[in-house]
């Protein structure tokens, strides 16, 4: 390997790059070259002759262990902590056994590699071979990364393998909503304690987990407002309740023992609702549709009935205009109502001698139309 000149500040300085495990190591000597190429030499015959651990000893720590030390310190921290835990123990089956300064970025590309091959087998609720989706796949490498980056924070590792390993393209313009005689559908078929559920996400664009979330306290029936704490960006977030909304979460039968509007005998929130909505949404004959495709149709059908992108992305709380603008283009006429517009306003405006637009469409319905034809009086130029 090479002894590389770097040209600072304070003149060149040489570095020294080798191959160790898979990896590449780098030092950075000094001004003086013939020193550089003697710590070279002398690292390669060290790592040839297996001493190279003799100068610098590597913290043996097993994958398997720091997994455990990373959720308890870690993770047990974040709201995503139970998905957290679901990767990490998928990440266990491939990594344990192996110390953490053996793994290389090799490894992790067969792993991805493999990641991708093995998602087929995972099954759909229909029956049929439903591969995860790319960003399925990116989202176990994030945790991987994070793990090696607190592990070189907390000094257990050197070097984080999953620098440099490119994550997969994802698509996340997945768009489906609900048209209005859908909606209908659904809700006729949503069964007691899921309608109510689902009529705030299609009032108020809110999550699931927000919704799930709601406490009675968070309701103010007064100013007509939700005030959600807890949110996925971690801000605080104000959701207007149009009478819908407010009707049915007024409606909710109150548990005394249970400060959760949407709750089980208990008095505890539910745990999810996945069943519930599938059964309910195959009652209805729609497919491919998720729970989350009710915050798409709540915004979707704003979008439609003219309200603007920048309103919509404060209904939803997104931070940028960026998310909201998968939306622009849902209502075929919203582009048409914007000249409209500016034809009525214009119209104003005309000069009396412009041309009647009723006439013209008068003459071009006739059987004898040509640019020439004269409309009260009026030549229409080509």
């Amino acid at each position: 390997m090479p002894v590389y000149p770097y040209k600072g500040k304070r003149g060149i300085t040489y570095h020294i790059v080798y191959p160790f495990k898979g990896r590449r190591k780098t030092e950075t000597i000094g001004p003086d070259k013939k020193l550089a190429e003697k710590v070279l030499y002398k690292r390669l015959t060290e790592i040839a002759e297996n001493k190279y651990l003799d100068v610098k000893k590597e913290k043996k720590v097993r994958f398997e262990d720091f997994a455990e030390e990373y959720l308890q310190l870690h993770s047990r921290l974040k709201r995503s902590y139970y998905t957290d835990s679901k990767i990490i123990n998928l990440l266990k089956k491939s990594f344990s056994g192996k110390y953490l300064y053996e793994i290389t970025s090799l490894d992790v590309e067969k792993f991805k590699s493999i990641r991708a091959k093995e998602v087929k087998k995972i099954k759909s609720k229909n029956g049929k071979e439903k591969p995860v989706s790319p960003a399925t796949v990116n989202r176990t490498l994030a945790v991987l990364k994070s793990m090696f980056n607190k592990a070189i924070l907390w000094g257990k590792v050197d070097c984080n393998p999953c620098k440099g390993v490119k994550l997969f393209k994802e698509n996340n313009q997945r768009l489906r909503f609900l048209e209005k005689e859908e909606i209908d559908k659904l809700l006729g078929n949503c069964c007691e304690h899921l309608k109510p559920i689902v009529t705030v996400a299609l009032h108020t664009g809110m999550r699931k987990s927000e919704i799930l979330g709601l406490k009675w306290h968070d309701i103010d029936i007064k100013r007509n407002i939700i005030h959600l704490l807890n949110t996925k960006n971690g801000e605080k977030r104000e959701v207007p309740m149009n009478e819908i909304a407010q009707k049915t979460l007024i409606g909710v039968r109150k548990k005394p023992d249970s400060q959760y509007i949407f709750c089980n005998k208990d008095g505890k929130p539910y745990g999810d609702i996945k069943k519930s909505f599938f059964t309910a949404v195959t009652k209805t004959g729609i497919v491919d549709f998720h729970f989350h495709d009710l915050r798409h149709t709540f915004a979707s059908q704003l979008v439609m009935s003219g309200i603007d992108l920048n309103t919509v992305r404060e209904l939803l709380g997104h931070k940028s205009l960026e998310m909201t603008l998968r939306y622009s283009h849902l209502s075929p006429d919203h582009k048409k109502r914007a000249v409209d517009i500016l034809n009525r306003n214009l119209s104003k405006t005309m000069p009396q001698n412009a041309v009647n637009l009723q006439e013209v469409e008068k003459v071009k319905n006739s059987d004898n139309f040509s640019l020439s034809q004269p409309i009260e009086n009026k030549r229409v130029e080509n």
